[in-house]
């Protein structure tokens, strides 16, 4: 009914919609995570300095694992004054730090950046199906920041037959090569997110993802600083790649901006699509439209659908 009364606008719209409602328990979570990370510090009477953090699923995963590393480095004690294991934490958190000032803050590719294990699905990470998705020994995680983080990291493919067991494990494969990732910096100087003028920490990501098919190659790919990456996966911005290398990124709400590629003047679109988009008019005559009753009548036929039972059509 309402892609014959609507646009198509109009039904892109609600099914979008549609779709986040029924992730919304994932994806919520990943939101709230965001929202209520935290670092508060102070100093006890002694001097000694207490950190309370509360952090996301995927920050706390890294830093356990810088932890896990530097811990290696942080001397045992000897057999008869053994330094316990809290303490030994301590000193690799400060090794951390030190080796982060120490290096000014050194740039690394995005494969040696994330030294952290995610586990997900062939079909989760192509399709954004329900399935395993999640920090190895740590808790699950949305299906689109798995995308995000697999959008320039190594990955290893694990064949599993009926009963879960491993038959094949594949080499390390996918990841972006430094000449590609010297070609990306030179082309786009930074995120290519409209108004945006950082140029570090920028990660290279797939315009069409590489588990749907897309390929790695500059035409593919585009720089976006950390805070854009995430918005365009978990924050649902899509971007579409027009005439002369020029993108659009679309929000959520469907409004657009364009970003024009470096020595390139703004695409003027192909003016065919006028016509071709008037030849057959929807019966819409400009009201608004009720997304929230419309995505309410989708849950209830979802509901209802489960609720039938076995053997009736």
């Amino acid at each position: 009914m309402i892609a014959e009364h609507g646009t198509a606008q109009h039904v892109e719209k609600l099914v979008r919609a549609y779709r986040r409602c029924q992730d919304a328990e994932e994806l919520s979570r990943e939101a709230c995570q965001r929202q209520n990370r935290s670092v508060n510090y102070r100093y006890d009477d002694d001097g000694s300095l207490i950190i309370n953090c509360r952090l996301p699923a995927e920050t706390g995963a890294l830093i356990l694992k810088a932890l896990e590393l530097a811990v290696e480095n942080v001397p045992a004690g000897t057999p008869e004054e053994r330094v316990p294991f809290s303490a030994r934490r301590a000193d690799a958190l400060a090794l951390v730090a030190e080796s982060f000032v120490a290096h000014e803050v050194l740039e690394i590719t995005g494969a040696d950046r994330h030294q952290i294990v995610v586990h997900v699905a062939a079909e989760t990470l192509r399709d954004r199906t329900a399935g395993c998705c999640e920090f190895e020994h740590c808790p699950s995680m949305a299906a689109e920041t798995v995308r995000r983080l697999a959008c320039d990291a190594s990955v290893i493919a694990l064949i599993e037959n009926d009963d879960g067991e491993p038959l094949n494990v594949g080499r390390k494969t996918r990841t972006i090569s430094t000449p590609l990732r010297r070609v990306l910096n030179a082309r786009d100087k930074g995120c290519r997110f409209p108004g945006c003028a950082n140029s570090r920490y920028v990660d290279a990501h797939h315009v069409e993802h590489w588990a749907n098919g897309g390929e790695t190659k500059p035409s593919n790919l585009v720089s976006l600083c950390r805070f854009h990456h995430h918005a365009v996966h978990e924050g649902g911005v899509r971007i579409e790649v027009l005439d002369d290398g020029a993108l659009r990124f679309v929000k959520p709400n469907g409004a657009s901006v364009d970003s024009v590629a470096p020595g390139y003047t703004q695409p003027l679109g192909d003016w065919r699509r006028i016509p071709a988009a008037n030849a057959d008019l929807p019966r819409w005559t400009g009201e608004r439209m009720d997304y929230s009753l419309a995505v309410e009548v989708l849950l209830q036929q979802a509901r209802r659908a489960k609720d039938v039972p076995a053997g009736t059509s």
